[in-house]
């Protein structure tokens, strides 16, 4: 097919990039959000997500058959500006957001309170697919997935793993229909030793380094667990904390 040579930074479909990339709000309205590179449009088409637009950078090799109609090349210094990541080889696309899936059964959750680094989600959300855990549920105010720097980090887990968004109140009645135990993970005298539960019929709680898990959610939980550290440890990276819970999750 041919495609459409674009010269400026004006350009109507540049500056749409620009605004999803950035645009929380944007992007939730337009239903759609920017990819970045080969490795992720792979990942796209082989999960039948439905590509709306692709930007390629000048010199390089479209894909063939690609089933999208909105296709452009843009000089290297255009392109730069508008793809997210620097020094991109690209190309730069857009992907149409998917709902959320149904009532399917839960066996196993991790569930992130507030965690705003949206490398961190991105890169729970690639853990929770490579060690199978049923969904990652978010709850608070939790960063983006839909924004660049996480969907990077996710590696493709962001056409692949279930997300669940949930007040805390939904939270509870999740579990319970589920028939799972909710967990805490907190620094607290109450919190049992990760390695002495059994938490594959679990959804276990992680909050932000910062803050921790708010007090309202650690009361709706069954129980609490600890991560054992040397003393004098500081808590951990949230995906880092966040992982050995799934990684005891799945064992």
């Amino acid at each position: 097919m041919s495609m459409e040579t674009i010269n400026s930074r004006k350009n109507q479909h540049i500056l749409r990039l620009r605004r999803l990339a950035g645009e929380t709000a944007f992007r939730r309205e337009a239903g759609e959000f920017v990819c970045d590179g080969m490795k992720l449009l792979k990942e796209a088409v082989e999960k039948g997500a439905e590509i709306r637009s692709v930007l390629w950078k000048e010199n390089a090799e479209p894909v063939k058959d690609l089933k999208c109609q909105r296709q452009y090349i843009a000089p290297a210094e255009l392109f730069d500006y508008a793809s997210p990541m620097k020094n991109s080889p690209g190309p730069v696309f857009t992907v149409a957001m998917e709902g959320e899936r149904g009532e399917e059964k839960l066996g196993k959750a991790i569930v992130l309170e507030t965690i705003q680094d949206p490398g961190n989600v991105g890169t729970v959300l690639r853990t929770a697919k490579a060690l199978d855990i049923d969904a990652v549920i978010l709850t608070g105010d939790c960063a983006d997935i839909y924004s660049p720097k996480a969907v990077r980090a996710s590696m493709g887990a962001i056409f692949r793993q279930r997300v669940i968004y949930s007040g805390l109140r939904e939270l509870r009645q999740l579990a319970e229909r589920n028939s799972l135990k909710l967990y805490a993970a907190a620094l607290s005298d109450k919190a049992e030793d990760i390695r002495r539960l059994d938490l594959k019929g679990a959804m276990v709680c992680v909050g932000s380094e910062g803050q921790g898990l708010s007090r309202e959610l650690i009361e709706l939980c069954d129980g609490e667990v600890i991560i054992p550290m040397a003393p004098g440890s500081e808590s951990l990276n949230a995906a880092v904390a966040a992982a050995i819970i799934m990684w005891e999750m799945a064992r």
